[in-house]
């Protein structure tokens, strides 16, 4: 998901060097939205991954 993230993060970047100011909005807002998501899923894994397993 991580790498989404740069991806739409990189097209966002060229689109903005070009002009394209609706396309490279768009794209940093995916990208923002997927890395809030990366982070989100990852503090979850860390906190759920932690635990002791029950025997």
């Amino acid at each position: 998901m991580l790498s989404w993230a740069l991806l739409f993060l990189v097209i966002a970047l060229v689109a903005a060097f070009f002009g394209f100011t609706g396309v490279a909005g768009t794209a940093a807002g995916i990208a923002q939205l997927l890395f809030f998501v990366f982070v989100v899923l990852f503090i979850a894994s860390l906190i759920f991954g932690r635990r002791t397993p029950t025997v």
